[in-house]
């Protein structure tokens, strides 16, 4: 039987990307100036770049989950037209829509009892849950089933590396990532964070580098404490439109590793309202996180 691979907006690939995958894509939303719009691969809603700039304003944007009744409305179709469904979540510990989704796998089991519903945790954020689906992808276009693809992520899911950091610390204050405090006296200093997303699925500070070259060359040290085979890999790197730093960062990874395979695109605007204009994360598959 055939199945599909369903998942979030969170992902920030292109709209290119995701047609090319055959991709399902739900999107989760965030508003600003009073309004609010879907995050679209396609940037129908609003443009990335003119996210970036009211955030640059000094506007203040927010974020909504999916539910489940859109989750619903989604596998819905799949199941009837006689698919199973694989949803691939955005991390648990960041957002409350893969409960969602939970809920609504629950509710359409009853109703379609030969149907296989999986819905798989990413713990991964932005191209990190990017590289997940993209791997999934791969080996689904390989002619791997659905019960040995979830066997799959499961088994892999924690070699999936997320390094970060950011310009500007005012964002992760607001999201409460770190103290008001430490946000001023590392604006004042030129700190930057160098942070991660763990086992559990949150955004961890890990260290501080004293200026922004410095935070960029320490993701690339991370890579190399634990990529597996990096030559051979595909890399991810995202940025909250700072394209040149993400350049910088995927030249400083193809000198280091060899690294053939790397795909750049905007941090989305769910993402984005939290970790802020000049973000820079790099996403490999690892040891461990």
């Amino acid at each position: 039987m055939g199945y599909k691979i369903i998942t979030d907006s969170t992902i920030d690939m292109d709209h290119k990307m995701i047609e090319e995958l055959g991709l399902t894509v739900v999107p989760l939303r965030f508003t600003i100036d009073g309004k609010t719009y879907k995050d679209k691969a396609d940037l129908s809603d609003m443009p990335t770049e003119t996210f970036y700039a009211k955030l640059r304003e000094g506007k203040m944007s927010t974020t909504s989950q999916i539910n489940a009744d859109e989750f619903t409305r989604v596998f819905e179709p799949v199941l009837q037209g006689g698919e199973d469904v694989l949803y691939i979540a955005f991390s648990s510990g960041l957002s409350g829509t893969c409960q969602s989704a939970f809920i609504a796998r629950d509710e359409l089991k009853e109703k379609y009892p030969e149907r296989k519903i999986y819905v798989f945790d990413s713990l991964c954020a932005s191209l990190g849950e990017g590289l997940l689906v993209y791997h999934a992808a791969m080996l689904k276009r390989a002619g791997t089933d659905i019960d040995s693809l979830y066997k799959w992520l499961g088994e892999n899911v924690l070699k999936l590396c997320h390094w970060f950091t950011v310009d500007d610390l005012n964002h992760l204050k607001r999201g409460g990532r770190v103290s008001a405090t430490a946000a001023l006296v590392g604006t004042l200093l030129g700190v930057k964070p160098v942070l991660h997303v763990d086992d559990e699925g949150h955004l961890i500070p890990v260290s501080k580098v004293r200026g922004r070259r410095q935070s960029l060359d320490a993701l690339v040290q991370k890579m190399e404490e634990t990529a597996i085979q990096p030559a051979d890999q595909t890399v991810f790197i995202s940025h909250g439109d700072c394209l040149a730093d993400a350049e910088y960062v995927a030249n400083r990874v193809r000198e280091k590793f060899g690294v053939k395979n790397i795909y750049i695109n905007f941090i989305g605007p769910v993402i984005g309202a939290h970790s802020g204009p000049g973000t820079v994360a790099l996403f490999f598959i690892g040891e461990h996180r």
